[in-house]
């Protein structure tokens, strides 16, 4: 029997049970893959609490690592026993074993473990979009990233770094700004409370940051407009405080002049022609040893325990559900 944790409505974690059913045959196109390690990651949360909604009952989970341990009619190029990983759409993650399309997987080197690809596929693919798509980073660019002790904060740093870049932080508490030190940050911007702008501002010479990563949400988007120098960028991908407020173009010129963009990483793999060149850089990268750093590491039945506490800031670094 499969085990899998199932979304049964929408609301809180209690909506996450536990359920078994037989394993699936796959169909022409797709593969059944065994996982070693499954990626817990905020669009998980927002699948359950409705923000982008899933016909209900629903399996969440977008990123997972494993083998291939059985191949439907029309699929090449993939053999029993490869070793396997993936990100984005369709969801269906949080399983001992699931069917996906064969054109989702990416062959995983050797020297790659199972964990830290399940840790960094989804974080790396948002950091290369981020990072080369939404702003080409260059050596000399001053970033502001948000929440760099997370998971996506740990890529973003250490990807930012590796080209160059001088990169500001912000984390809530003194024990997370080291941890994001660790990583590589440049200086790190301590507690929700704290005058993210004055520092910024003091930090930069008065001129602000030519990049600013936002995935907290809520009213910290305009202080990171605020941090943004003139004909600088502002990414919003996320809202782990709560939902952004309605934004008058006004806010971000002429005066400011500053481009907001508001990319997606599930629409970036989902595009066929940038998921196999993006997978491609993030494993070059990956080798280089810049990937997420896992933070946690839960049972697959102990899924809702996991969210709740990526959803109460209790985390850091990636989680990781073990099969």
């Amino acid at each position: 029997m499969n085990t899998v944790v199932q979304m049964t409505g929408v609301g809180g974690v209690e909506n996450l049970e536990v359920g078994h059913r037989p394993s699936e045959p796959p169909k022409p196109g797709t593969v059944r893959v065994r996982h070693h390690a499954i990626g817990v990651n905020f669009i998980d949360i927002y699948h359950r609490i409705g923000l982008y909604p899933l016909p209900l009952p629903a399996v969440p989970g977008v990123e997972g690592a494993g083998v291939v341990e059985a191949i439907g009619e029309n699929v090449t190029g993939f053999a029993i026993g490869d070793r396997v990983a993936y990100a984005g759409a369709p969801v269906g993650a949080y399983a001992q074993t699931r069917i996906i399309p064969a054109a989702r997987l990416i062959r995983l080197p050797d020297d790659i473990t199972f964990r830290d690809a399940a840790a960094s596929m989804l974080k790396g693919l948002t950091a290369h979009m981020l990072l080369t798509r939404t702003r080409p980073v260059k050596a000399g660019d001053t970033l502001l990233v948000h929440g760099a002790a997370g998971g996506l904060g740990s890529m973003l740093v250490r990807w930012a770094k590796h080209l160059g870049a001088t990169v500001i932080g912000t984390a809530g508490s003194r024990e997370k700004a080291e941890i994001a030190l660790g990583y590589g940050a440049d200086h790190i911007v301590i507690g929700r409370n704290a005058d993210l702008v004055s520092e910024v501002a003091s930090l930069t010479d008065g001129l602000g940051v030519d990049y600013t990563i936002d995935g907290i949400g809520g009213d910290m988007l305009m202080k990171s407009l605020a941090c943004t120098r003139r004909f600088g960028t502002v990414a919003s991908i996320g809202q782990a405080a709560g939902p952004i407020p309605a934004l008058a173009v006004e806010e971000i010129g002429p005066i400011r002049s500053i481009s907001l963009a508001r990319p997606s990483v599930m629409a970036y793999a989902a595009d066929t022609a940038i998921y196999p060149q993006a997978a491609a850089a993030l494993l070059e990268v990956m080798q280089k040893g810049i990937t997420a750093e896992i933070g946690g590491e839960y049972s697959l039945t102990n899924a809702p325990q996991a969210q709740a506490d990526l959803e109460a800031g209790r985390t850091t670094g990636s989680l990781l559900l073990a099969p």
